[in-house]
């Protein structure tokens, strides 16, 4: 059904469907009052194309990239449409946990609220190689290091919530990827195993991650009684051709070729995120999977609350080991 829907372009219950972009999702709102933060996708892509448009909606934006230079042409880009746009870059190495720690103290030291956290960067299809801590790159980068900056930046978005009685927002951006992984869905047991190591698995098992973690998240909030309202989901974007996609891009090309009417364009890519993040129909809703900005039901791992509880404990133990010896 999915496909199908992305094929034809049909609006779904939400009024927006794939063929709909980022800036018609958006129309008419005001967010002069958010602070929003961008992680590292947000230097190309759908994350420039995301942070272009929370920006255009008046919202302040940190874009949290790797590569400041890539950052700071995206900022350019953005101001030379929007003179107005409030925009900052930060680095930000979702692969190294000192890098993570040194980017939330940066913004920390900006006293700033922060209303909307989009976790959007992520590698794809990368061979077999280590991150900073020997964890697994794919696993480490897309799940990993936003499972440590989102657990440091709670405590902020608790305030500013508090504070301000608006509505927090957390988004993974996961893919339709999450249904090809390995068997049982994380290999605990052997997340840096090499000889089994498989690209394709290795980048669905870090998507899968990335709904089990939302999920989760969200049912703590839900469990807790202080009464902050922070809401946490997460989404597929589209199937769409960016830089994402280098390790691979023969492959991709020859696959576009065949599936040409379900692919994106970028402002269509980043549609769902700019939805999720801004769009007052999603106020309450936590714990849910969005495709072309519409709720939609992900795998049954995904769905799966032992599994996420399992890899949060298991998430929190690597993190935990990474830290910092007082």
């Amino acid at each position: 059904m999915g496909i199908i829907l992305s094929m034809s372009g049909m609006a779904g219950p939400s009024g927006f469907g794939s063929a709909s972009t980022a800036e018609q999702v958006t129309e008419g709102i005001d967010a002069s009052n958010l602070t929003a933060i961008v992680t590292a996708g947000g230097s190309s892509g759908i994350g420039l194309e995301t942070a272009r448009v929370l920006a255009l909606r008046k919202a302040r934006v940190i874009i949290a990239a790797r590569n400041l230079e890539a950052a700071n042409k995206a900022k350019q880009l953005i101001l030379q449409g929007n003179g107005a746009a409030r925009v900052d870059i930060f680095r930000l190495d979702l692969c190294s946990p000192e890098s993570i720690r040194a980017f939330v103290d940066d913004f920390t030291a900006l006293n700033l609220p922060l209303n909307i956290l989009i976790n959007n960067a992520g590698i794809m299809f990368c061979p077999y190689q280590l991150s900073d801590d020997q964890i697994e790159m794919q696993f480490a980068t897309n799940h990993l290091g936003h499972f440590l900056l989102t657990n440091l930046l709670l405590n902020k978005m608790k305030e500013t919530a508090r504070e301000t009685g608006i509505e927090g927002r957390i988004l993974n951006v996961s893919s339709i990827a999450h249904r090809y992984t390995y068997k049982g869905g994380i290999r605990f047991d052997a997340i840096n195993d090499q000889k089994s190591y498989c690209d394709k698995k290795a980048y669905g098992q870090s998507k899968l991650a990335n709904i089990l973690h939302a999920n989760e998240l969200s049912r703590r909030f839900q469990e807790q009684a202080d009464g902050v309202k922070i809401t946490v989901n997460s989404l597929h974007p589209g199937v769409i051709m960016t830089n994402l996609m280098r390790h691979s891009s023969l492959q991709m090309q020859i696959l576009r070729i065949f599936t040409f009417p379900i692919w994106k364009n970028i402002p269509q890519g980043a549609a769902t995120t700019c939805y999720v993040a801004l769009h007052p129909k999603v106020r309450g809703k936590s714990g849910k999977y969005f495709v072309d900005c519409n709720e939609w039901a992900p795998s049954q791992l995904a769905k799966d609350e032992d599994l996420a509880k399992q890899l949060w404990h298991f998430s929190t133990n690597l993190v935990d080991s990474a830290a910092p010896q007082k």
